[in-house]
């Protein structure tokens, strides 16, 4: 990537919702080379989505955590099972494959810790292949708006 197609990433972060007349203003080119440029983004992978941010609260689910999970046997047929099964929860925002003691941290949001606690002992405690699993209620979260590429 060069500067201008960080300049467009990076304006599209703050904004996805701005025109392509916007977004070549900002950057400062035509828009018919902002046009392309955006494409060939798109085309390798760069820019794979345009979003948008919900606050969870207003959806009922203020209460966040991180829940540390380990399956065994630890298998790639497991792992890909586990992840669909997880994936299909409301209650589930995103999930991490991680190396070291836990194989998985899934997000997940909530109205309140009694219903936590009612995911963990329903949805979670009962399966074959959770080994463990530890949760981390999260009192804040941070994002950053615009994610730069770093050198390499």
């Amino acid at each position: 990537m060069d500067e201008l197609d960080s300049a467009i990433v990076a304006s599209l972060q703050t904004d996805a919702r701005q025109s392509n007349r916007e977004l070549a203003r900002t950057v400062g080119i035509a828009p018919s080379t902002c046009l392309e440029r955006v494409r060939a983004l798109r085309e390798r992978g760069v820019i794979t989505g345009f979003h948008a941010t919900v606050d969870l609260p207003a959806l009922n689910r203020p209460v966040q955590a991180m829940l540390h999970v380990q399956v065994r046997p630890l298998s790639r047929t497991v792992i890909e099972g586990f992840k669909k099964y997880a994936m299909s929860l409301p209650e589930v925002l995103s999930i991490f494959v991680v190396a070291g003691g836990d194989d998985f941290l899934v997000h997940v949001a909530v109205p309140g810790v009694d219903n936590l606690h009612a995911f963990l002992m329903d949805k979670f405690s009962g399966r074959r292949e959770i080994a463990g699993f530890r949760s981390s209620v999260i009192y804040q979260h941070d994002r950053k708006p615009v994610i730069e590429p770093l050198d390499p």
